[in-house]
């Protein structure tokens, strides 16, 4: 791989891991803590959480006559998402043991802590996990999809690539065959270490 993009992937790295570390410092001073996997929040916080809480009444009350039409149309993803989440988790089950991929665990992708929002209303709960659920569906599924890319066609597009998925940046120039040739296997090896985060 060329020295300068390998660098310019280190740094993202570096840069992506410096922002996390800022987003758990700002979740500490909103008072939010994580220990051992359950969320914590503070008696003090739980109390101004639940006095900014809007009634259910007044938040449908409040809503748009559109809003509430369009909404329907918003949970009807809800059917295709469910059925990429299930074909592609029967997908990643049966194929990638056969190459030796290393499965994604779904769990790291779709999540569904913003329950503990007591600020939160029941539509604003409901919102937040279909919400969830299908961003989370969208994100497992691009990781699925980019260790199957890494193992057959690892090769970069002639054109930008917008929103390109973190495995990208290493796979090999378009045009560049003997570049394929002598890099698949060590890309194939590659994505047989992966390990989730």
């Amino acid at each position: 791989m060329d020295p300068k993009i390998e660098s310019l992937l280190q740094r993202i790295r570096l840069l992506e891991d410096e922002l996390e570390m800022h987003m758990a410092l700002a979740r500490a001073e909103l008072g939010v803590h994580i220990e051992n996997g359950k969320i914590e929040f503070e008696e003090a916080v739980r109390r101004r959480h639940r006095a900014i809480k809007s009634s259910l009444l007044r938040y449908v009350a409040g809503a748009r006559p559109l809003v509430l039409l369009t909404a329907s149309v918003i949970y009807l993803l809800i059917v295709p998402f469910a059925l990429l989440d299930v074909f592609t988790t029967i997908y990643q089950q049966v194929c990638f043991p056969i190459y030796g991929i290393p499965r994604v665990k779904r769990k790291d992708y779709v999540i569904f802590d913003r329950r503990h929002l007591v600020y939160l209303n029941l539509v604003e709960k409901i919102n937040c996990a279909y919400c969830s659920y299908a961003n989370g569906v969208a994100a497992y599924v691009r990781e699925i999809g980019s260790r199957t890319e890494q193992y057959w066609c690892p090769i970069k597009h002639a054109r930008k690539l917008l929103g390109a998925h973190p495995r990208y940046g290493h796979f090999v120039a378009y045009g560049d065959a003997q570049g394929y040739r002598d890099e698949l296997d060590s890309l194939r090896a590659e994505v047989r270490k992966t390990h989730d985060q």
